[in-house]
């Protein structure tokens, strides 16, 4: 009762008179709410005018007591500390704050006076420290959820006595430690969810198998190795069972087919070998999805599996051989069957959608051959057809013209032949239709106005003939046209200059003819241009001049005449090729020098300084012999100085290459499975792959004799300081730093290691080949128009999954140090990949969660302000890199340019937004449409380029905000969805 005056004085002080009126429990409610910051007003009508809190915002009380016995204020943006004063509410079954910005830590001695709470939820919240031991001390509780926070440490011992506990939620957190046996001891549990904790390398401990309640086990990305124990057969409830993106081993257990109420097995990237289960599968009649994608499995497809009600079949990137069975056409629930990158042969079962409503397919490169089922779209589901890389022959079933839910088609790259059904040409959802690499026949069909979604069409290496329809000049989203080497005849289109959207055309190859539309100025966004080999005549338009992002134009073997245009010295090209056609006049001075020399090749009438052109015209035929004299003269002489320096160089270094040819002295280290040896990569360092060249060494492109392209790094003997940055502890420091981080790191976006090669004076490091290069390389070229926002914003998303993933999923910690926008390389499909861990460091979490460096590393106009000072490093200083990368995405500028006078771009950026509209910094090449998610994320990076350190986001925080951005809401969830494959 001292305790109820001293509350009742407190208040009365500190409120209006009227809070007399309220009873205790409102009284606690009301002291809790000063406890907190609430920038929404959430708690404005917690009034102490009012006799009880019933009616107060996220309360409910006992209708008959009267009694508070439920508190929600999820998603409510409040801040402060746990309020331990509610645990005084004697009658409060349930606390949630899901979703807020709970913060500081979790004192054991607060919660454990919460005796009557059954249900308590403060996940995705900032609560740090260690888990208090205590919480397994209250007696009714059932519900623990404290997913999406801080904690640290390992579970305590105490977790393995909860008396009623029946939900244990601890994912996304920083535990380390292994998983403990004893959570084995609580028999109540029907979920346990340790999802992405950073956890110690270990086994799944064999006591889990006697929590015979369970119902959901989800242990993905936690460090599991070893093989699967046959105790988890024994937890016969089990529903869903979640060992994705860890290391386990072996094969897939048979027991495993056991649990007969199992509605989901995730066993995707993983390291499991071996064939699948031939039987007991039949025991499964609740299971609806398999996805053991990503591992090295082989054999062959159950034939039982078929006779399941299986809704959704993920298999790909294994080893699987043989033919699908028949019987999977059985199946009256199967959505959803991803079974590229295997081995697999043979036809498709010809009844596959007959019974099921199909809506993902995606079988590409494996061996199928045969025709196409009729019945894939007879439900009307199907939205994504993906066939490509296989030997599947004959025509498109006329049923696939009326798929209308079909919205990716890709074909190919098969054997396909005859006419594309007429209306298969206009399906209205379509945004990408893929016909390549085939031998259809017939014509483009007039429907294609039907296609109002589409945005890539590409019909190349076929035998379609006839014009292209005037209708595709209606279809304003188109971003791209690849008609070329077919049979196309005819004249462009005049209205096909209303693509404002198109970024590339290309129609080499082909039968074409008339002159090329007036208007092409109003191609804004063009990138390439490809008309060579046809029959198009005429002058080529002065307005190609005006198309500032085009990087690529080849009007080579045509009939082109006239002069060329002086606009075209406006372009900055990677690419030209006007060869073999019939211009005249002279080569405008940009273009006349000799590196463009075969741009022009096969003009008889074209006139420059480089020789081989302008023939007949502007010699004397007296001077031709002593011309003729003199380039011989000349010639050898520049044989006797290049065979000099050469021969020099060789012998200099003879014995080096004798030492680099000797293979047994060459040490393999693989961190994957590999599918070459360390001849392969020795055999193909030359300097024709040399792709780049920068502070630590040389970059080559090997392609294997699998096909497949690998990325070595050669490292320099000596340390090199970088053009873009300070990063002096690269070189072979940098080789054991690579090897270091990347051999133990396993994430999607992070670059894969494949292997280093090491002798005492050369070091390789063998890398996945990502083809389309690094973010800066692209985004700062004339291909910067290539990458929308949409493209953008994955770029941004993908890198922040990456850097996340280091700092929150690693133990320890791992600081990248020298993230740019060159570090981030993407993929065929613009995935984004963290890489170049040169000057990566290792940091252990200590008290004050920072590591001292001995000298700078980092590039200019991305190193954190406090970084340059004090060289005291964490994690903080990677996010300020990663917010100017948001900055560079958004603006399309560098970080440090001559426009910024002595500003960086950060304080650009910073200033301009200021003194004018934020239009004003946003990169003039993407959609206005998109302004409001540009906003939001620009928003993001300026919170990530904070000042001070402390008030710069967590890289978790990140990726809950731009998956906010990307959901079109304020949400900052991160709750377990379902997992599809995106490989083509």
């Amino acid at each position: 009762m001292p305790h109820y005056l001293t509350l009742v004085l407190l208040l009365i002080l500190t409120s209006s008179p009227l809070i007399l009126c309220l009873n205790q429990e409102g009284l606690y409610l009301h002291q809790a709410k000063l406890s907190f910051d609430d920038p929404n007003s959430v708690l404005s009508n917690w009034n102490p005018s009012d006799a009880t809190p019933c009616k107060w915002n996220g309360v409910v009380c006992d209708p008959a007591t009267v009694s508070v016995v439920s508190l929600d204020l999820s998603s409510s943006s409040l801040s402060g500390p746990f309020p331990s004063i509610l645990c005084r509410l004697k009658n409060l079954l349930s606390i949630s704050f899901y979703d807020n910005f709970i913060n500081s830590t979790l004192r054991g001695d607060d919660v454990v006076l919460c005796q009557s709470v059954e249900h308590l939820d403060l996940a995705q919240n900032y609560l740090t420290g260690e888990l208090p031991r205590t919480l397994a001390d209250l007696p009714n509780l059932k519900y623990l959820d404290l997913t999406g926070n801080n904690f640290s440490g390992i579970i305590p011992e105490s977790f393995g006595t909860f008396e009623k506990l029946e939900v244990l939620a601890l994912v996304e957190n920083l535990l380390d430690g292994t998983i403990p046996a004893f959570l084995g001891n609580v028999s109540s549990l029907k979920q346990l969810n340790l999802s992405y904790n950073p956890f110690s390398p270990g086994r799944i401990p064999l006591e889990l198998g006697n929590l015979t309640n369970l119902e959901v086990l989800w242990l993905t990305e936690t460090n599991l190795i070893g093989e699967i124990p046959d105790t988890l057969s024994r937890l016969g409830r089990l529903t869903d069972l979640d060992l994705a993106y860890n290391s386990l081993s072996g094969a897939i257990p048979s027991s495993l087919t056991e649990l007969t109420s199992l509605v989901q097995l995730e066993l995707y990237n993983n390291s499991l070998t071996g064939e699948l289960p031939s039987s007991g599968w039949l025991n499964m009649t609740s299971l609806r999805r398999i996805d053991a994608s990503m591992n090295e499995l082989s054999g062959y497809i159950p034939a039982e599996l078929c006779d399941l009600p299986i809704e959704s079949l993920n298999l790909y990137e294994n080893n699987l051989r043989g033919q699908v069975p028949d019987g999977i056409a059985n199946s009256r629930n199967l959505y959803e069957l991803r079974l590229f990158q295997n081995h697999l042969s043979g036809r498709l079962p010809p009844n596959l959608g007959k019974r099921s409503p199909l809506k993902w397919i995606d079988i590409s490169t494996n061996k199928f051959s045969g025709p196409l089922p009729e019945n894939l779209c007879l439900h009307g589901a199907l939205e994504e057809l993906l066939l490509i890389e296989n030997s599947i022959s004959g025509e498109i079933p006329a049923s696939l013209g009326e798929c209308r839910s079909l919205v990716r088609l890709r074909l190919g790259h098969n054997s396909f032949s005859g006419k594309v059904p007429e209306r298969l040409w206009g399906l209205p959802h379509v945004s990408l239709l893929e016909l390549a690499g085939n031998s259809f026949s017939g014509s483009i069909s007039k429907n294609i106005v039907g296609a109002s979604n589409l945005s890539q069409l590409i019909l190349s290496g076929n035998y379609f003939s006839g014009g292209l329809p005037v209708e595709i000049g209606v279809l304003d989203g188109l971003l791209e046209i690849s008609i070329n080497d077919n049979k196309l005849s005819g004249s462009l289109p005049s209205n096909i200059v209303n693509l404002g959207q198109l970024v590339k055309l290309d129609l080499q190859n082909n039968g074409l003819s008339g002159e090329i539309p007036r208007g092409v100025r109003s191609l804004k966004r063009l990138n390439e241009l490809n008309l060579a080999n046809n029959g198009f005549s005429g002058d080529i338009p002065d307005e190609i001049g005006d198309l500032s992002v085009l990087n690529y134009l080849d009007l080579s073997g045509n009939e082109f005449s006239g002069k060329i245009p002086l606009g075209l010295q406006n372009l900055k090209l990677n690419r030209l090729d006007l060869s073999n056609n019939h211009l005249s006049g002279d080569i405008p001075a940009m273009y006349a020098k000799e590196m463009y020399k075969d741009s022009f090749l096969g003009n008889p009438g074209l006139c420059g300084d480089t020789d081989g052109l302008c023939n007949g015209k502007g010699g004397i035929k007296e001077m031709s012999y002593i011309w003729l004299f003199r380039s011989i003269f000349i010639a050898a002489g520049l044989v006797l100085i290049v065979g000099s320096v050469w021969f020099y160089f060789k012998y200099r270094n003879f014995t080096t290459a004798k030492r680099f040819m000797d293979r047994s002295k060459w040490t393999l280290m693989s961190f994957h499975k590999l599918g070459f040896s360390e001849n392969e990569i020795l055999d193909a360092l030359d300097e024709d792959n040399v792709i780049g060249t920068g502070a630590s060494g040389k970059v080559y492109k090997v392609v294997l004799s699998t096909g497949k392209a690998v990325a070595v790094k050669k490292l320099w003997g000596q340390p090199k300081s970088a053009e873009d940055g300070v990063d002096l502890e690269k070189g072979n420091g940098g080789f054991e730093a690579e090897v270091e981080t990347l051999g133990k790191v396993r994430h999607k976006n992070i670059i894969k290691l494949w292997c280093c090669c090491s002798t005492n004076d050369c070091k390789l490091l063998v890398y996945e080949y990502m083809p389309n290069g690094s973010l800066g390389d692209l985004l700062h070229s004339t291909k910067g128009g290539l990458l929308d926002w949409p493209i953008r914003f994955k770029i941004a998303l993908d890198a922040a999954d990456g850097l996340s993933y280091l700092h929150h999923d690693c133990a320890p910690a791992i600081v990248h140090r020298d993230i740019k926008s060159n570090n981030i390389l993407l993929d065929s499909e613009f995935g984004a990949l963290v890489a170049d861990f040169g000057v990566a460091k290792m940091v252990d979490v200590d008290a004050k969660g920072t590591h001292s460096m001995s000298v700078i590393a980092g590039s200019c106009g991305y190193i954190a302000p406090e970084y340059g000072y004090t060289l005291r490093v964490n994690e903080k200083s990677d996010i300020y890199s990663f917010g100017v990368v948001i900055l560079e995405l958004v603006t399309g500028k560098h970080p440090v340019d001559p426009e910024f006078g002595e500003k960086d771009l950060v304080k650009w950026v910073c200033t301009t937004v200021d003194q004018k509209d934020v239009e004003h910094v946003i990169d003039p090449r993407l959609d206005p449409c998109f302004k409001d998610e540009i906003c939001r994320v620009l928003n993001i990076g300026l919170q990530c380029t904070s000042q001070l350190p402390i008030n710069r986001p967590s890289m978790r925080r990140v990726v809950k905000m731009m998956q906010a951005v990307a959901n079109g809401t304020h949400d900052k969830t991160a709750k377990k969805d379902g997992k599809l494959s995106a490989a083509t």
